[in-house]
């Protein structure tokens, strides 16, 4: 039996693998899912009962078997300023809303546009959105007095700092002994222990807030039901549906290419809808795919479903037993932690190539970077970056196009256009012709070349009705099928003359 979606072979299914995957892959998830839920100014349990219920519904409806789902920092990032001015409530309504626009993208099968996104737009993204989460620990090591933020003084920052840096070091150094047991997992029982054993004072979770909590439950978030209330949600609603999806294809991609099989992107555009809207209406704070805890399951051996569905129910079993130990998880290993995945998801390679890219892709990607960390909007800086890219790749081709001039035996003129026309190549299309001193007869040969939009056929129309003015006749020779059809679409508007050439053959654009 073979599951067709995915390709994975389910009669090769290595169960011990799938359960230690899935119980690793928990671990992993809880320090993230509790920083990103206190970075937002949320509650902890928000951020489990968000990891608990993407990656449960995700696991069993998603599009991509060995892909974890959870309350992740991208998604988070973007509702930040939506609760701390109006409220919990209103973020709950916003992930539902932003959940009903991914399930729309899944059922109108959109997902294939995520490719549409250049590659050094992606480099700004995750170099952007790694200086956000960074800066949001640096952040940390700040407290509240009277209403007032201030830095930590005295042994308190120092303790703060000195256990943070423990924590980096063991992260960094334990996979060199073994990858066996995530070293993110081992930092944190380490730097617990100590903390517990040696009766270190320092912040822990308890003192941000509790982490106790029982089995999520329905509630309809308690907004105005208005135009107003609408007029607030869908923005924020549309960039986390824009962010959440970028990062879930992106890394079913990932997947895609880490184990040679085909994953479905519009199953799995569904699935993070439904799951969305399920943390909006059970008290999550809603997310997308997660690719450090992704890459740690299939790492770990993982290849279906199982996983996935282990690891979000290891989740729910700590938050209804599991709290009494998890409040007393020191914050300066969260802080180390989370540093460390910032400096993961940060794209250094962008740093080694930058010497080989155009100008016009580090230009694009630092744009992307700057307005990401700036604005806190990481679908608008994507947005921006892909658009920059269409005109910088729209420039380019506009430049390209060229006419060879010639003249048959019958005394007639021949221009052999080569490159595209389309509306960024009109004006140097138009500028290639001779209308005054060119004989009765022009032939526009366009075997190199393709007519791509309304503005090419327009373009094409003046340079016709110039020539008809001066009473010559403008004769178009080897256009496609596609071509053919895009003028045909087009009578009444444009009549042109076509010359059949029966040695001409094209295979027709699908």
């Amino acid at each position: 039996m073979e599951n067709t979606s995915s390709g994975f072979r389910l009669q090769n299914i290595n169960i011990k693998n799938e359960i230690l995957a899935g119980l690793t892959v928990a671990m992993t998830m809880i320090p993230e899912s509790l920083s990103f839920a206190i970075l937002a100014g949320l509650s902890p349990l928000t951020g489990l009962y968000a990891a608990f219920l993407m990656g449960i519904v995700t696991a069993l409806i998603g599009g991509r078997p060995g892909m974890v789902s959870g309350g992740a920092g991208a998604t988070v990032v973007v509702l930040i300023a939506l609760a701390s001015s109006h409220g919990v409530e209103y973020l709950f309504a916003a992930v539902i809303m932003a959940g009903i626009i991914q399930l729309c993208v899944g059922v109108l099968k959109l997902g294939k546009f995520v490719r549409l996104i250049p590659q050094p737009v992606m480099y700004g993204f995750l170099n952007g959105l790694a200086v956000i989460i960074f800066m949001a620990q640096v952040n940390q090591f700040k407290v509240m007095e009277n209403g007032i933020s201030s830095w930590m003084e005295g042994s308190a920052l120092y303790i703060m700092a000195g256990l943070t840096l423990l924590t980096i070091a063991i992260v960094f150094f334990f996979p060199k002994i073994t990858k066996a047991v995530p070293s993110s997992l081992v930092a944190i029982i380490v730097v617990f222990g100590l903390v517990y054993f040696l009766g270190i004072d320092t912040r822990k979770v308890l003192d941000i807030a509790s982490v106790s909590g029982s089995l999520p439950s329905f509630h309809i978030p308690r907004i105005p039901f208005t135009l107003e209330t609408l007029k607030i949600i869908f923005p924020y609603a549309l960039i986390m549906a824009g962010v959440g999806m970028i990062e879930s294809l992106l890394t079913l991609n990932m997947v895609d290419e880490i184990t040679n099989t085909k994953g479905n992107s519009n199953k799995e555009a569904c699935a993070q809808g439904v799951a969305n809207i399920a943390n909006g209406f059970f008290g999550g704070m809603g997310g997308c795919a997660m690719v450090a805890q992704t890459l740690v399951n299939i790492d770990a051996g993982a290849r279906t479903r199982i996983s996935a569905i282990i690891g979000s129910l290891a989740i729910l079993t700590i938050i209804l037993v599991g709290s009494p130990v998890i409040e007393q998880i020191p914050m300066a290993a969260l802080v180390g932690v989370m540093m460390m995945v910032a400096i993961g998801t940060f794209e250094w390679v962008s740093f080694r190539i930058i010497t080989k890219m155009p100008k016009s892709d580090i230009f694009v990607g630092m744009l992307v970077a700057i307005i990401t960390v700036l604005l806190h909007n990481l679908a608008l800086a994507v947005l921006i970056g892909v658009i920059i890219s269409a005109l910088v790749f729209a420039w380019d081709n506009a430049k390209r196009i060229r006419a060879r001039k010639s003249t048959d035996q019958n005394g007639s003129k021949i221009y052999e256009i080569y490159g595209p026309l389309f509306f960024g190549s009109t004006t140097a299309f138009t500028d290639k012709f001779d209308v005054l001193d060119d004989p009765e007869k022009i032939i526009i040969d366009f075997k190199e070349s393709r007519i791509v939009d309304m503005s090419a056929i327009e373009a094409l129309k003046k340079v016709t009705d110039k020539y008809k003015s001066q009473g010559k006749k403008v004769v178009l020779k080897h256009l496609s099928t596609d071509c053919i059809q895009l003028l045909d679409n087009a009578s009444g508007f444009i009549e042109v003359n076509l010359h059949e050439d029966p040695t001409y053959k094209i295979i027709p654009k699908k």
